[in-house]
């Protein structure tokens, strides 16, 4: 896959931006496949590079690399990287074209795929960005291979969440091709990135802008980006996040639609057999979380609102959940854990 970069590239010139991790493995392999007329920028690795200072700091590399309107932009890495990149392109110049090259599994199922682009600001996860569709997206699945473990899980909290939410029938399937996913197998591996990117084409084709139908893509992400937040975006990764955001939208969704336990418990489980988290977050309480959830981007009126499911592959369009509800579900969460 990275292979067709020169032909889909070919004549233009620009800036590929990756990080130091991913250029250590892939950084050189790229650059010597777009050749000559081409300057990259290396990011620090981390959540904390999605930052505002960074954003001032890469337009100011990208102005001085004398870039102009016919340029491209090469987002080369993970969901950080991609998600940075599209916003420096969105905004340069009021709009340059970019690329996706995302190398995460995180990125290649959902970042990279729907023109979301984006910073996170000190109140909270990606309230600063723009809508900016790339130009490709190139989700070279060989490049899965150098991912750290924990990276690789976090990336797969994701991919369950298309099965809970949409996709009763991927669901089944992920729970059949477990271990082949665990052990990274190619075959299994493209199906599954594939099938993702599908699910979420096919939504964002009809809401691009999440007017609407788009919001169901956050199963799972009003508790996760507040766990992300109080946690000062440091020791859990986003997937972690997501993944026990599920657990506690699924003991919301039990108490509000009538999800059933058993397949409460079935998602849970897969979850956990991917190596995710799915109990709360230690030392973090319920006042620092409710206050994080205060300023999701689905907060309305300051009423919390929540993408629920009433069965598997099913979910609804995000609603205001009573506060009593949201505390008492949090304590049920952490009396007994959601499925155990």
């Amino acid at each position: 896959m990275l292979g067709r970069l020169p032909s889909v590239l070919e004549g233009l010139r620009g800036l590929v931006v990756t990080d130091a991790h991913v250029d250590a493995f892939h950084g050189e392999k790229v650059m010597g496949l777009l050749g000559g007329g081409w300057g990259r920028i290396v990011l620090p690795p981390g959540e904390s590079s999605k930052s505002a200072s960074r954003w001032a700091e890469l337009l100011e590399q990208i102005a001085a690399s004398k870039l102009d309107r016919k340029g491209v932009l090469v987002a080369l890495g993970g969901g950080v990287v991609g998600d940075l990149t599209g916003f420096a392109a969105a905004s340069y110049m009021r709009g340059v074209r970019f690329v996706q090259v995302p190398t995460s599994l995180l990125a290649m199922v959902d970042s990279s795929v729907g023109g979301k682009t984006g910073i996170n600001l000190g109140a909270g996860k990606n309230l600063a960005g723009a809508f900016h569709q790339p130009m490709a997206v190139f989700a070279d699945t060989d490049t899965l291979a150098t991912l750290p473990a924990r990276e690789f899980a976090a990336g797969m909290a994701e991919v369950v969440k298309y099965g809970v939410a949409l996709d009763a029938e991927f669901f089944a399937w992920l729970e059949k091709k477990a271990e082949a996913i665990r052990n990274r197998e190619p075959a299994a591996l493209e199906r599954m990135v594939a099938r993702c990117c599908e699910i979420k084409a096919d939504v964002v084709s009809k809401d691009e802008r999440e007017g609407g139908i788009r919001a169901v893509l956050n199963f799972g992400h009003t508790m996760g980006h507040a766990i992300e937040k109080a946690a000062g975006f440091s020791g859990v990764l986003h997937g972690e996040g997501v993944a026990m955001g599920m657990a506690y939208a699924l003991e919301l969704s039990a108490a509000q639609r009538g999800f059933p336990a058993a397949d409460a418990a079935r998602a849970v489980a897969l979850l956990k057999t991917f190596g995710l988290p799915v109990a709360p977050a230690k030392g973090l309480p319920w006042g620092a979380l409710r206050a994080a959830m205060g300023v999701d981007k689905k907060a309305s009126g300051g009423h919390v609102r929540f993408v629920l499911g009433g069965k598997l592959g099913q979910s609804d369009l995000p609603v205001a959940v009573p506060e009593t509800e949201l505390e008492a579900a949090w304590e049920r969460w952490c009396a007994h854990g959601i499925g155990e």
